[in-house]
């Protein structure tokens, strides 16, 4: 063979010993070992993965053993995302709210074992069906402008245990700009239905800002009322300083804006028999046309009278309302315990109050208080009675 060609697999041994030894440096084993050797930190999920029936009533919690997690990704099958809190040390994390009934959740997580090592790991669980479901209804309506003097007023569908009744109220939250201070009470609605309202201290103050959040979502409301199945969210603005005081025997309405006489009108309060509930009642609805049925407050079939400008203090009748047909208005007080005006005077009124807005009834000879549950009659109570109202003791 040619000398020239017998060198050449000379020169090839050095390379290929080169790249063997490259080779075994790759391949771990003893000192030469990676981070991608090394076992992930071990993640755990409550409730457990692949359940198709977690139980309610509990937290989402993840934990890491063996290293830490660096995120975590909870969401819904309906496509909401679960916020929750990472421990100081990085090693578990727990969901701010509960489980909610019949939902599919998906937890994904990011860990970083002790030794370095990055993974990634994903969890699903489903929850059980709840057998009631409950439910709420809340006034003021989101982005509504109100009244210096309404009370944030939650009803609830179902009854609510007393022994839940702590638990619910401190998931709901009030904010509000400027800060103001005031609490939660608990109230049976003219319905017979449970309530809880919020009141401030002393009248809102104009241009107030209140924004409402309930973390309700996988709370249990008792035997009777069932779990709620969401969180609740609405907020609503304060507008004009407008309130009105009816003085009972001199059959007079006036009307204030900050505090300042705008006029007044005359009028027909109740009648000796049926006096008008005195006190400081909030405006909880209007109407511009009503039919006055005397059946509704116990006067049988006496009357059925066509009105205009209704405006509703209680839920029990007490009404603002044009009354044509009585004669004696600013005269004589014979109504069945509303304020009857002319229908021209009724539309002042009506337009001047909005939803919020307080009336108070002085010099009336009902003694009878008005239940708060009876309207929106939080201000029928002293702050510090209506403080007692509170769960929270």
């Amino acid at each position: 063979m040619h000398p020239a060609l017998r060198r050449h697999p000379a020169r090839l041994i050095p390379v290929l010993a080169a790249a063997a030894g490259l080779l075994t440096a790759c391949g771990g084993g003893g000192a030469g070992s990676t981070k991608a050797d090394e076992p992930p930190a071990k993640v755990s999920v409550t409730p457990a993965a692949g359940s198709k029936a977690a139980k309610l009533g509990s937290a989402i919690s993840v934990r890491a053993a063996g290293g830490k997690l660096t995120s975590v990704d909870v969401k819904d099958d309906k496509g909401g995302t679960v916020d929750g809190r990472l421990s100081g040390d990085g090693t578990s994390w727990t969901s701010n709210g509960k489980v909610k009934p019949a939902t599919t959740y998906t937890v994904r997580t990011r860990t970083t074992s002790d030794q370095g090592r990055k993974a990634a790991a994903s969890s699903t669980f489903t929850t059980e069906k709840a057998d009631k479901i409950n439910k709420l209804t809340n006034t003021p309506g989101g982005g509504q402008t109100v009244g210096t003097g309404m009370p944030i007023s939650i009803l609830f569908d179902h009854p609510i245990a007393k022994d839940r009744r702590a638990e619910i109220e401190k998931a709901l939250k009030v904010t509000t700009q400027p800060k103001v201070t005031g609490a939660w009470g608990w109230v049976k609605d003219y319905s017979g239905k449970d309530r809880i309202d919020w009141r401030p201290k002393d009248y809102w103050p104009s241009g107030t800002k209140v924004s409402v959040k309930g973390a309700l979502s996988g709370v249990n409301s008792g035997d009777a009322g069932g779990w709620f199945a969401r969180d609740y969210n609405f907020g609503f603005n304060i507008g004009a300083d407008h309130k009105a005081v009816i003085d009972v025997p001199a059959h007079r309405l006036t009307m204030y804006e900050n505090g300042k006489d705008v006029g007044s009108i005359t009028g027909s309060a109740g009648s000796p028999q049926d006096p008008t509930r005195g006190g400081v009642h909030t405006v909880r609805s209007k109407n511009a046309a009503e039919t006055m049925d005397s059946a509704t407050i116990g006067h049988g079939d006496e009357w059925m009278l066509d009105s205009q400008w209704v405006t509703h203090l209680t839920a029990s009748g007490t009404f603002l309302h044009s009354a044509p047909w009585n004669k004696s208005l600013g005269v004589v007080n014979n109504s069945h315990g509303c304020f009857g005006m002319t229908t021209s005077d009724a539309k002042k009124v009506y337009d001047f109050l909005t939803i919020g807005s307080t009336v108070e009834v002085k010099g009336t000879s009902n003694p009878n208080k008005t239940d708060v549950g009876n309207g929106l009659e939080v201000w029928q109570e002293s702050w510090q009675q209506w403080q007692q109202r509170s769960a929270l003791k």
